[in-house]
């Protein structure tokens, strides 16, 4: 598989595989988003999850692809450190403020920041139209964080220091993205980026929540907590690994963009699933969101 893959780089076939692929790591994010929705502490959500999908990757780091070479350590080193800070970030922002106003600040703002990168370190530029259509989508998730914030019942005290933590996780989601980017266009195999990536990245977050519940009054009981966490793994595992194959086939600043259409996936789910109100503002917003993915992918 692993050869075929590469045999797309750079053609038609793999630009239209790419864009699947982060449409794909879109929905697969908002279902992430939904499972971590108001039913455990994010601490240890994330901890369960990371230790889930770090289990899930060790047979295939160890025993399945080939061994990274030597090169690929301090690559590893550099995206657990990023990563570790982008979770804890995550979880500093979730814990001070409402997730419906917290999400779409952080997937707001780091398109921008991931363009910005791909340019500096691939090289990648935009079209002026598809900087229109990142301005676009951008002004949708930010309007849906500013709806949600209007009809915020609780949390409002807390919410400036949330937003300031949000924006600075949506310069971390840019940061991993195009780094992992660079990761696994440095190694001949991307599935031996992803297996060795995925058990590294599930050793950090499993102590901190373990810390953390050992502290707690009256903790979660643990079997729902780790089913969650299982779930979340595997979720976690294709959402991840697909918006870093969707870099190494196509641009890094294009894929980022289209992931971001995550915030639509997560409102339907919100009226579908969870039984949500979607009035006419929120569709008018996130028909916005779409849009800009659309003048991003056509404006080249």
């Amino acid at each position: 598989m692993s050869a075929w893959l590469l045999s797309l780089e750079g053609t038609e076939a793999g630009h239209h595989l790419a864009m699947a692929l982060a449409l794909l790591a879109a929905f697969l994010h908002a279902v992430f988003g939904a499972l971590q929705k108001g039913r455990h502490d994010p601490w240890l959500s994330r901890g369960a999850i990371d230790i889930s999908y770090g289990l899930m990757a060790a047979p295939m780091a160890l025993f399945l692809v080939p061994w990274p070479e030597p090169h690929m350590w301090p690559i590893f080193a550099g995206a657990f450190a990023i990563h570790t800070v982008y979770k804890i970030l995550q979880a500093l922002a979730y814990t001070r403020g409402a997730y419906t106003v917290v999400y779409p600040v952080v997937r707001g703002s780091s398109p921008f920041f991931a363009v910005i990168g791909a340019y500096l370190l691939f090289g990648e530029t935009f079209a002026p139209m598809q900087w229109l259509g990142v301005g676009v989508l951008m002004a949708g998730i930010f309007g849906l964080a500013v709806y949600n914030y209007i009809f915020l019942e609780q949390g409002r005290a807390t919410l400036g220091p949330a937003l300031a933590f949000a924006v600075a996780t949506g310069l971390f989601v840019a940061l991993y993205t195009t780094y992992d980017a660079f990761g696994i266009r440095s190694t001949a195999d991307p599935f031996t980026f992803l297996a060795w990536f995925f058990m590294i990245d599930g050793i950090a977050m499993p102590i901190f929540a373990a810390f953390r519940y050992a502290r707690m009054p009256d903790p979660p009981p643990p079997g729902p907590l780790a089913l969650r966490g299982l779930i979340g793994g595997m979720v976690a595992f294709l959402s991840f690994g697909s918006i870093m194959l969707a870099t190494r086939l196509d641009k890094v600043g294009e894929a980022a963009v289209l992931r971001e259409t995550s915030t639509v996936f997560a409102a339907l789910i919100g009226w579908i699933v969870l039984k949500e109100t979607v009035g006419p503002r929120r569709i008018f917003l996130m028909t916005l969101i779409a849009l800009g993915a659309v003048i991003v992918e056509f404006g080249g």
